[in-house]
């Protein structure tokens, strides 16, 4: 399971890459966030160019510039992303196929171009969107919850709409985060990261607790743990498979669906 970071910071850059992380999330994303998603305790990021530029300087390892939504600020964003070194590029809130034919025609493959799925449009069209030449694709839950007026963050895993976007996609899949094992609330990383496996995620982005949750705790050590927690996970027999997925329902208190093999 490849780990994203979300990080500026270039000691830990360098700390959390050297412990096997796969690399680092620097978040432009900020145009009508904080309207977008008043009340509901998220955390809103303000990186620069000047932090992506120290990023890149502080690692080798792959750094994915999170832009805002399709708008006319697209081609400025994409043009200083690819000026500084990131590898991908990831556009959120999609909608409709054209936001990404338009970013992917902005690339013109000089780095990679990733999608969020946080939309009921995007759910109902991952299918089109994933036939596009992405890089990776990341379902959302935080911005689909509110796109959805919904009230619970986890219900996706539970309700079918992670499996049926998983189902039409090709290219890397993560959905949800991690942190340290043994931590995570209200629902336990190691259930969250039993859903990973069971889907065949190939990354993940870090919980914004993760830092936290690091804090006087040495990279090196922690890392590894987090590698082995997922190795252990994709060792389990169906019956323990079954058996976290009903743990999962029971913490999410969702309508159950079926399970899908990875």
């Amino acid at each position: 399971m490849q780990l994203y970071v979300f990080t500026v910071e270039p000691g830990l850059v360098r700390d959390v890459v050297a412990a096997g992380a796969a690399g680092i999330v620097v978040d432009w994303e900020n145009h009508g966030k904080e309207r977008r998603q008043q009340g509901w305790g998220t955390e809103i990021n303000r990186h620069t160019p000047r932090d992506l530029e120290r990023v890149r300087a502080a690692t080798g390892g792959r750094i994915l510039c999170r832009i805002n939504a399709h708008g006319p600020w697209t081609a400025g964003e994409v043009r200083a992303a690819v000026a500084r070194g990131a590898d991908e590029i990831l556009l959120p809130m999609v909608r409709r196929p054209e936001e990404v034919d338009r970013t992917l025609d902005l690339v013109d493959g000089r780095c990679g171009l990733g999608i969020l799925v946080e939309t009921r449009d995007a759910v109902e069209r991952a299918a089109e969107l994933a036939r596009r030449p992405l890089s990776r694709v990341y379902l959302g839950l935080n911005d689909l919850r509110i796109d959805r007026g919904a009230t619970d963050l986890f219900t996706p895993l539970v309700d079918g709409t992670v499996d049926r976007v998983r189902a039409a996609v090709d290219v890397p899949f993560g959905v949800a985060g991690l942190t340290l094992p043994g931590l995570g609330a209200p629902i336990p990383t190691r259930l969250i990261g039993a859903e990973l496996v069971r889907v065949g995620a190939a990354f993940t982005f870090l919980r914004r607790s993760f830092l936290a949750d690091l804090a006087g705790r040495d990279p090196a050590v922690e890392v590894p743990r987090m590698h082995a927690a997922s190795t252990a996970l994709r060792a389990r027999t169906p019956e323990q498979v079954r058996a976290d997925r009903d743990a999962l329902l029971a913490a999410v208190g969702g309508a159950p669906a079926p399970l899908q093999p990875a």
